[in-house]
């Protein structure tokens, strides 16, 4: 709570600042981070509610089996097979996870996800071939996804 007041007080100076300096790119900024904003708005909300509905569909008994500590490797496997082909910014991901981990799911699931969702890009591979060819591509995920699993692992005996 009290970091939270900081950043918000941290910030409020930053702009004050900032518009001290200059007004007109001050403002200009503003307008750019309210349009980003919008932007993200769309992707955000749908989000959220597909998290909402699977969450509440999906009892934490259920989620605790998929995905809990007793799921063990299989459950690892699974969330991070299911990072790899999500396509969600960390700011959705990191609550979403803790929203998961309130649920029933393990820690070292969730690392596991989490790292695989940062890493892995799997929706996004069709653009990266064009750019950097198919064996690059390939490369970079399949390395991306073992060390997904290496740091869920990691994880999972660093907690435990």
């Amino acid at each position: 709570m009290i970091s939270t007041i900081l950043f918000y007080l941290l910030a409020a100076a930053g702009l004050i600042w900032s518009f001290s300096l200059n007004r007109q790119k001050t403002y200009m900024a503003l307008k750019k981070s309210w349009m980003a904003f919008f932007n993200i708005l769309p992707a955000f909300i749908a989000v959220i509610l597909l998290v909402g509905i699977t969450l509440a569909f999906l009892s934490p008994e259920v989620i605790s089996e998929l995905i809990g500590e007793s799921s063990g490797f299989p459950g690892v496997i699974l969330a991070s097979l299911v990072g790899s082909i999500t396509l969600i910014p960390g700011f959705i991901a990191f609550p979403t996870a803790s929203l998961l981990l309130g649920s029933g799911a393990g820690l070292t699931q969730i690392a596991a996800f989490i790292s695989s969702l940062m890493m892995v890009g799997v929706m996004t591979m069709p653009v990266e071939i064009q750019y950097f060819g198919r064996k690059a591509s390939l490369m970079r995920n399949i390395t991306a996804y073992l060390f997904s699993l290496l740091a869920a692992v990691i994880i999972g005996m660093v907690v435990s």
